[in-house]
């Protein structure tokens, strides 16, 4: 006799819930940023093999929304940018500059709840786990873990609207670990082998070589391919360059060796179907470095026409993790000029 009440009043509690989350979640969201001055601590070096380190920042909130950043892409003015959090939220707003060009904030930030196909927020982690994202002409690509898919959200709007289509994934749900998906997609240039195809990777879901799975879910390279997988390090975003060739960025966690990231390249001619991708590592360090939990990356040409390359962090709301930023200059390596940076 007291189902149907108590179910009336959980739902009536589950839609305030909702409500109090999306008030909170709209308008400006306060961020407070310290600027990071050295990648290497308690060290001035800024060279590491083919990067130059310029800048970051440690970026904390009195919002509860904040944090939990898995992807980030900058808009074409190379200050707008949009993030997924993998709470299921967007996050929107510029960087802010020195007057030496450096990172000194963050502005406008804004978060809003994504809808899934059906129009819903606020389903649970299990159901909109945003991993990765890319923009794509009037779309953004959304990769979600857990229930695995890839969305399509229009561009404008997207803050605002439902997911108005899917991509397919060609692989079975059942072959890809719950948490361990697809977290990397990037959209190559229309010049490039893939003539803008997009390219999704996953975390640690492996086949029986012991390769992440991979694939190019649309043009004329459509089909599957893998990516050599080594030791306990996972890919988690990526991005290509205008040559066709794809930065990988790759974290490491274990209690051995603690925390870890590298950022690997991974050449045009090397990503096609049916082929094992592999890369030259442009970079990787340990927790002697200004690093945390890696999950975002971007890269983009700057006014000086050089390629910078920036890294988030994603806090998992925690407060022994921190919200992260790194920004660094590509530089085109020389022979044997690589980078490692473990002690």
């Amino acid at each position: 006799m007291l189902r149907k009440p108590f179910a009336s009043l959980m739902s009536i509690a589950f839609g305030l819930a909702a409500l109090m989350s999306a008030a909170l979640a709209e308008g400006d969201v306060e961020v407070r940023s310290r600027v990071i001055t050295e990648f290497k601590i308690g060290s001035d070096e800024i060279k590491f093999g083919s990067l130059e380190f310029l800048g970051g920042l440690e970026m904390v909130s009195p919002q509860r929304l904040f944090g939990s950043l898995s992807s980030i892409r900058f808009r074409s003015d190379k200050t707008h940018f949009v993030g997924v959090l993998d709470t299921g939220h967007w996050m929107t707003g510029h960087i802010e500059r020195d007057p030496q060009g450096r990172l000194s904030g963050l502005a406008e930030v804004a978060i809003t709840p994504m809808k899934n196909r059906l129009g819903r927020s606020f389903e649970g982690k299990g159901y909109m786990d945003a991993e990765g994202l890319t923009l794509h002409g009037d779309r953004i690509l959304v990769s979600f873990e857990q229930d695995h898919r890839v969305d399509v959200y229009p561009d404008p709007g997207f803050e605002t609207s439902r997911a108005i289509d899917a991509l397919p994934i060609p692989f079975p749900k059942k072959s890809l670990r719950g948490n361990r998906g697809f977290e990397t997609i990037a959209v190559a240039p229309v010049d490039s082998v893939l003539k803008g195809g997009t390219l999704i990777v996953a975390e640690r879901s492996l086949d029986a070589d012991g390769n992440a799975y991979a694939a190019i879910l649309d043009g004329p390279q459509k089909g599957r391919l893998s990516l050599a997988h080594y030791g306990d390090f996972d890919a988690t975003d990526g991005a290509f360059l205008p040559n066709g060739d794809l930065l990988l960025l790759e974290r490491r966690f274990n209690m051995a060796e603690g925390i870890g990231m590298r950022i690997r390249r991974i050449k045009a001619a090397d990503i096609r179907p049916g082929v094992v991708m592999d890369g030259e590592i442009l970079l990787e360090g340990d927790f002697s470095y200004q690093i945390d939990n890696m999950e975002g990356l971007d890269a983009f040409a700057a006014e000086d026409g050089t390629t910078h390359v920036v890294i988030v962090s994603d806090d998992n709301h925690s407060i022994l993790q921190r919200n992260l930023m790194l920004e660094f200059r590509l530089v085109e390596p020389r022979a044997g000029d690589t980078a490692r940076l473990q002690n």
